[in-house]
């Protein structure tokens, strides 16, 4: 800083990121982030000008490095004991993370840690609670396959759907939230559709989207590229709408791309609490009225309970993109083939069998949605269709 000022670092990870080549190496005071407030209140005494740099990876960017072994996973969990929890919501006030989320019991509604969105930063744990749990060297449960002897790729022979006709462009609408892997979603459609010769474009609505923040893509293909005029999707012109959140995808702007003549939708009916559960411990999501408010639009919806499903099968709810794009797929809306999105998904190189069997449970939700979700502690696929 100027004028009689210093500049100081938080350095988010810990002391010992003072090391050659980082930001304090350059001569700032390296600061642990739990002395926010402190470095704060002494930066406010300073006479001048000041800099306070607040240095961490982003909690979408850690899981995405986790994924490819380039960043450190440690061996630990934190989990809450709901018989314990009295839902106070004082470790939202303390890490603000939305994956502290609501859990409603008999006994009212308790907080739970989403396992699969977590980012293991633990500041939740500095609660005034006594119900955190701390697991070290644990790993997640997996659902089995339900029936016996059933290997989990072992998917029962699917008839193929009946692509829709490329005679004019398709128009397809992925909405979710940042770090759930929407924009992944397109990039396989284009891939696949780049397989098969055909035209596509995609335009990537993500903003200042950050973990739980809203994120769109605009997928558009045709028969040849010429076709193809405006990367983003008009007015009531989505052929399909992959709602892979239901908050996002009810949301002014997906609605309003939407049309009761030609749009079809499929939608993860498990809802995501906002960030306003992180500040309000009683928040509610109006649930119902959004369903309604996308059935009202489209021509016809399917509402899928993806999310919980896919956290089943899986152990992941980042499963559920893929979960979502095989139920959309299997229905006969999307005009691909299914060799040529799970290729796509080959040629992506991130966890290519994960991926690829989730594509299969969903292809496999949208035949028979009770048959398999008998077994291994599963609960089926619940879905209305509107």
């Amino acid at each position: 800083g100027g004028g009689g000022g210093q500049a100081m670092i938080v350095g988010t990870e810990g002391r010992e990121r003072d090391g050659p080549g980082t930001v304090g190496a350059a001569g700032g005071a390296i600061r642990d982030r739990d002395e926010l407030g402190q470095v704060q209140r002494e930066l406010r005494e300073m006479p001048g000008g000041s800099a306070l740099i607040y240095d961490q990876t982003g909690a979408s960017e850690k899981r995405r490095r986790r994924k490819r072994n380039e960043y450190p996973d440690p061996a630990k969990r934190a989990v809450i004991n709901e018989a314990v929890c009295e839902g106070c919501g004082d470790c939202s006030t303390k890490s603000n993370c939305l994956s502290v989320e609501p859990l409603e019991t008999e006994f009212g509604r308790k907080r739970k840690i989403n396992q699969s969105t977590c980012n293991k930063d633990f500041s939740c744990v500095k609660g005034f609670c006594p119900s955190f749990v701390t697991v070290e060297g644990g790993e997640l449960k997996r659902g089995k396959p339900a029936a016996k002897g059933q290997a989990d790729d072992d998917f029962p022979a699917l008839p193929e759907p009946v692509l829709p006709s490329l005679d004019v462009p398709c128009s397809v609408l992925v909405t979710g939230i940042g770090g759930t892997g929407v924009v992944t979603i397109g990039q396989i459609l284009a891939m696949a559709g780049h397989l098969e010769g055909k035209g596509v474009s995609v335009l990537d609505m993500s903003g200042l989207a950050q973990k739980g923040g809203p994120v769109m893509s605009h997928v558009k293909i045709a028969q040849s590229p010429d076709e193809l005029h405006a990367s983003r999707i008009g007015t009531g012109s989505a052929n399909l709408v992959i709602g892979c959140d239901l908050v996002v995808t009810a949301s002014a702007d997906a609605l309003g791309t939407m049309s009761t003549e030609g749009t079809r939708a499929v939608v993860n009916a498990t809802t995501a609490p906002t960030a306003e559960f992180v500040k309000n411990p009683n928040w509610r999501l109006p649930g119902s009225d959004l369903q309604h408010d996308v059935r009202a639009t489209c021509k016809e919806a399917e509402f899928v309970a993806a999310a919980e499903v896919a956290t089943n099968l899986m152990g992941d709810s980042i499963a559920t993109n893929m979960f979502m794009l095989g139920f959309a797929y299997q229905k006969g809306w999307v005009p691909l083939s299914g060799t040529a999105i799970e290729r796509a998904i080959e040629l992506n190189g991130v966890a290519v069998d994960f991926n690829r069997k989730s594509f299969g449970w969903g292809r496999l939700a949208a035949v028979d949605a009770r048959g398999w979700g008998g077994g291994g502690g599963r609960r089926g696929c619940p879905r209305r269709r509107g």
